[in-house]
């Protein structure tokens, strides 16, 4: 599945909750933010060895997972509410 992709299945996601009115540039912002703390918080005080082999340990792994796909929905969520071309944008920091 592509970024548009995502972003289209998300919004569609989203319009069968009623959601839209939530889904503000602050509040997908505040989210997002929120989402990548909690993924933060599964490395917090770990060593970085412990952290090279945190998906070693199945519930670790799948807490991971869970983290990385609510930042990744907030970030697309965020990107496709202000029309944001995140490919275009990735292409363009690194060009």
């Amino acid at each position: 599945m592509d970024l548009v992709s995502m972003q289209t299945a998300l919004a569609e996601f989203v319009v069968r909750r009623d959601w839209q009115q939530f889904h503000t540039p602050k509040n997908l912002a505040m989210a997002l933010a929120g989402e990548a703390g909690e993924l933060l918080e599964l490395f917090q005080w770990l060593t970085p060895e412990q952290a090279a082999q945190i998906m070693h340990t199945p519930e670790q792994a799948e807490r991971v997972r869970h983290e990385l796909a609510d930042v990744l929905s907030y970030l697309l969520r965020l990107a496709d509410v202000l029309e944001v071309d995140l490919a275009a944008a990735l292409g363009k920091r690194f060009s």
